[in-house]
């Protein structure tokens, strides 16, 4: 009976040390094994990754998904949060934009968004971001009126007036120009605006456009057009339209002697553009976003080669990247997911080192960054120089 008394004695004080110990199990200074990691950060991913526009769409995923890869692979952010990127694919369709938006917001609960890729889609998608108070950072879409959505709404891209103005400063002071000619799809917003725009800096730099041509969507025979500029001899020709065009353009000129340095802007950037216009365009200068010759660009264009099949990337990927690592940088500066100061900090961005240059945004929401010059040299892209306008 004594030893039985003393047994019990013997397990209400261990039971009681167990107790106690397990009420100092606070000051442990490592999580229990087997605790979960912290929850993801999810950011919603819109682009055109089917439909007429998905070359562009893919390769602005491609360095948006590289980006999210990479910071992941350092420990995420907010101090050890993954990055997790939810995408939709608009088709470039409006509708599709919009109803990817509003999935997003409503269903993934996303805390920012990233898209679209062309103009069209990222208005579209604009509105239910703004209404719900979604940062969103469009990379690729230049058109003026996106950012006029709201101040929730911003971009990582120039916009046309932007480059074209930088197209007409750089002639005018690193190329010591003093005449020009312009030739333009009078047919296309695009080109038309990039003409209205050159045209305005050129001539408010002390340059004089001595012949204007136009032209119509489908048009191949330019030949009256050049005809009418040789006969005025201008230093350049700024040809603002797309690579397939140019390239016919160019051929033509050369057939007829035409001696003008051709200059153009980012719709110019495509390797096709040497296979249509072929020795046509040697020499030629354009700008653009980003070019793959540019030296401050080899760790990028290295790590985009290593994850996609050795695929160079081009301007939209370039941008995707930057798009990503911006927004990322921003919920890091606003200490949390509270949308509201990821909106501030975006907003607030100052000289953040992209791969497509310093870029800062402005009271717009809109980019004030260098602008890429490249010369075609041998078919290849030359690297001239970043110009800040």
């Amino acid at each position: 009976m004594k030893r039985q008394k003393n047994l019990a004695l013997f397990l209400v004080l261990m039971f009681s040390l167990s107790i106690i110990a397990g009420c100092g199990g606070k000051t442990e200074s490592t999580p229990p094994a087997g605790q979960a990691p912290p929850e993801e950060v999810k950011i919603g991913v819109i682009n055109s990754l089917s439909g007429e526009v998905s070359t562009y769409g893919t390769s602005a995923n491609n360095g948006i998904l590289l980006a999210i890869e990479e910071m992941n692979q350092k420990g995420g952010i907010l101090g050890g949060r993954q990055v997790k990127a939810i995408v939709e694919d608009d088709r470039g369709k409006i509708d599709d934009a919009s109803n990817a938006a509003q999935k997003l917001i409503n269903q993934d609960g996303v805390v920012a968004i990233i898209g679209a890729t062309i103009s069209s889609c990222s208005n579209a998608a604009a509105p239910s971001a703004q209404a719900s108070q979604v940062p969103m950072i469009t990379p690729t879409s230049t058109a003026t009126n996106v950012t006029e959505n709201g101040d929730y709404i911003s971009r990582i891209c120039f916009l046309d007036p932007y480059q074209s103005k930088a197209v007409a400063k750089y002639a005018i002071e690193n190329l010591k120009v003093k005449t020009a000619a312009i030739l333009y799809n009078k047919q296309d917003d695009y080109s038309t605006g990039l003409a209205t725009s050159f045209r305005e800096e050129f001539t408010k730099l002390g340059g004089t456009i001595v012949e204007e041509q136009t032209y119509g969507k489908g048009e191949q025979d330019f030949n009256g057009q050049l005809t009418k500029i040789k006969g005025t001899n201008p230093d350049i020709l700024f040809l603002p339209d797309y690579y397939n065009t140019v390239g016919l353009i160019a051929k033509q000129a050369k057939q007829q002697g035409l001696t003008a340095r051709l200059m153009g802007a980012d719709g110019w950037d495509s390797p096709q553009l040497f296979e249509i216009g072929g020795d046509a365009v040697e020499g030629a200068i354009f700008s653009c976003h980003y070019s793959a010759a540019d030296p401050a660009t080899k760790a990028f264009v290295e790590a985009y080669k290593n994850k996609y099949q050795g695929k160079e990337p081009d301007s939209f990927a370039a941008l995707g990247y930057d798009a990503a690592n911006a927004l990322m940088h921003a919920i890091n500066a606003a200490g949390g997911l509270d949308k509201a100061k990821i909106k501030d900090a975006l907003n607030g961005l100052k000289d953040f080192q992209g791969i497509t240059g310093t870029i800062s945004l402005d009271e717009n929401r809109n980019p004030i960054k260098s602008v890429t010059f490249v010369e075609v040299k041998e078919g290849k892209q030359q690297f001239l120089t970043r110009f800040l306008p």
